[in-house]
């Protein structure tokens, strides 16, 4: 910014320059005597004696002599100097002063009609209220962003990037900003930026799912569905992800695996949630859809395992205080969603627990629908499923479902 007013400043003087400096410049005025056009008109006034005399001894004929009395009057007028010099000095400093000053105000007035001052006041505004728009737009503090303010966020985000370097929070909040202006292409690139730094950033997994959906494409489908995958296998019960994984099934007409993800969002809510008549309402339409194909939910026999869980002795003291005990199972492979989970705020070790259909998040998703599982443990510092720093864990090989009725799990992995 000071480089610009620099560069302004310089560029107005330069103007300044040419215009006064032509005024201003001295002249050059030679000097006359008072008596030097006197002595000319004295030697001129001679030539003519000569010339005449020379006419009257017949040296010269009439025309000659016309034509050289025509050459002297000539030469005396090229070599008559006026008497005094005019020193225009005075005049000149008031052009030299009203150039200037015209020149200025013509700058002035085309800065004013065709310059980017608003612009640039609107960019100070912005990166004064950075921190403002940041905790409206992330701690939901005030009122909601309007879309003017919206592009001055990004504008301030933006200017701060090219300040401080790469930044994941600021990538992540200017994708998001992005999205909010329908600006794709910039959404795009700037969860790109953030996933480099953070490939594991689940809420940019999750927002950058969202702007491949919006795209439509079945290839950004598939790549939108791998991103949330990767997130429900860190956080099987992450509804954001759980409803995105929803509506590409339902897209696709994978009516089973839209199914089970519409009901596990609808377990989550609440009757007098405004969603809740709406998610119903769609899972209505998607067993209509699957009656109408012929598609049909298998029957399975019910199965439960007794799950025997025990801790490692080198991490009994590094248990965290007033820790949350998960135990679940989940297919090996396919859908990351657990197929049962147990949650125990008071437990002691060993402890044994039974994983069974009816310990399933939702229907026509439990334990007797996959032939191989995975059984895990986690001890959580909070009520998330989500691994943190801290916390405690133990995982089963794949197992086959069918041959495992029982099965004893230690914890010995400390989440570095």
């Amino acid at each position: 910014m000071i480089l610009m007013w620099a560069c302004f400043a310089l560029l107005t003087l330069i103007a300044l320059g040419f215009v006064m400096l032509p005024f201003l410049k001295k002249e050059r005025v030679q000097t006359i005597a008072h008596n030097a056009n006197a002595e000319l008109i004295s030697i001129y006034e001679q030539r003519l004696v000569d010339l005449q005399t020379d006419l009257d001894n017949q040296r010269i004929d009439t025309v000659n002599h016309a034509e050289s009395i025509i050459e002297l009057k000539r030469r005396l007028l090229n070599e008559l100097s006026p008497e005094k010099s005019l020193n225009s000095k005075g005049n000149n400093r008031i052009f030299a002063l009203t150039g200037g000053a015209f020149v200025l105000a013509l700058t002035g007035v085309f800065y004013g009609l065709t310059g980017s001052q608003q612009q640039i006041s609107a960019w100070h505004d912005a990166m004064d209220n950075l921190a403002d728009y940041g905790e409206r737009a992330v701690m939901q503090k005030g009122e909601p962003l309007t879309q003017n303010e919206l592009q001055a966020f990004a504008l301030a985000l933006r200017t701060k990037l090219s300040r401080s370097g790469d930044d994941e929070m600021a990538w992540m909040l200017l994708g998001r900003v992005a999205m909010s202006l329908n600006e794709f292409d910039m959404a795009q690139q700037s969860f790109d930026k953030a996933l480099r730094m953070n490939p594991d950033n689940m809420q940019v997994l999750i927002s950058y799912s969202q702007v491949l959906l919006l795209e439509g494409s079945e290839a950004n489908m598939t790549r939108a569905a791998g991103m949330l995958s990767k997130v429900l296998k860190v956080e099987p019960t992450n509804l954001d992800a759980i409803s995105l994984l929803a509506l590409i099934a339902y897209e696709r007409k994978d009516w089973p695996q839209a199914k089970a993800a519409f009901e596990v969002l609808l377990a989550s809510m609440e009757k007098n949630d405004t969603r809740y008549s709406m998610i119903a309402q769609r899972i209505a339409d998607i067993e209509q859809q699957m009656q109408g194909e012929g598609s049909v939910i298998p029957i399975v026999n019910s199965s439960s395992i007794a799950v025997t869980v025990d801790i490692a002795k080198e991490l009994i003291d590094k248990q965290p205080k007033d820790g949350i005990l998960f135990i679940f199972a989940k297919a090996a492979s396919g859908s990351p969603m657990p197929l049962a989970a147990v949650k125990l705020e008071n437990y002691s070790f060993p402890i044994t627990v039974e994983l069974s259909d009816s310990s399933a998040m939702v229907a026509g998703l439990n334990l007797s629908s996959a032939e191989n599982i995975v059984i895990s443990a986690r001890i959580s510092i909070d009520d998330s499923v989500m691994p943190s720093s801290g916390e405690l864990e133990g995982q089963s090989e794949p197992l086959k479902r069918e041959s495992v009725s029982d099965y004893k799990l230690q914890i010995d992995t400390l989440i570095p």
